[in-house]
């Protein structure tokens, strides 16, 4: 995990988001009983190929140390960012991951897709995120930038919803 570029590995996971950087946490109510479907949607990278992002990726779920490069956009106007997973967990009530950035990519930091069934029974959908820019085009892109982010993050939990009906 070396080429990572940031040193707060796995705070998506094991704590408080770090001071610097841009934090997105998103939570989102899924249909009730989908959770063996949305945990396989989200550890079987599907969730973000229906949502239209690329995945480059040798793996066919995520697992700690697998390499996978998203590719965002149309054609040539299409952004591709490496990452490496950092964390997963495959549980009865929690399924997921997180990854971070590799040189490359144009923002520095971790984002995480989780799933998670309450006691209850409820189900969640919740993206957690801290980055800033690394490249001349995501500073410049400023808040417009961070609202894609953000408008992201709703789009996967949209895209969740139509995969668990």
């Amino acid at each position: 995990m070396s080429e990572l570029t940031y040193p707060e590995v796995g705070a998506t996971r094991s704590g408080p988001l770090p001071a610097g950087y841009h934090h997105l946490r998103h939570r989102f109510a899924l249909p009730t009983g989908s959770f063996p479907a949305a945990a396989e949607a989200v550890l079987g990278w599907r969730l973000h190929r229906v949502a239209g992002v690329r995945m480059r990726t040798d793996a066919v779920r995520a697992a700690p140390g697998v390499r996978v490069t998203p590719g965002l956009g149309v054609g040539p106007l299409r952004v591709w960012g490496p990452c490496e997973v950092v964390w997963v967990v495959d549980g009865d009530r929690e399924a997921g991951f997180g990854y971070g950035t590799l040189p490359g990519h144009p923002e520095r930091g971790e984002e995480a897709f989780l799933v998670r069934r309450d006691d209850d029974g409820t189900v969640s959908f919740a993206v957690t995120a801290f980055s800033r820019p690394d490249r001349w085009f995501m500073t410049a892109a400023g808040p417009a930038g961070r609202a894609v982010q953000h408008g992201y993050a709703r789009w996967l939990a949209h895209t969740l919803r139509r995969l668990t009906r």
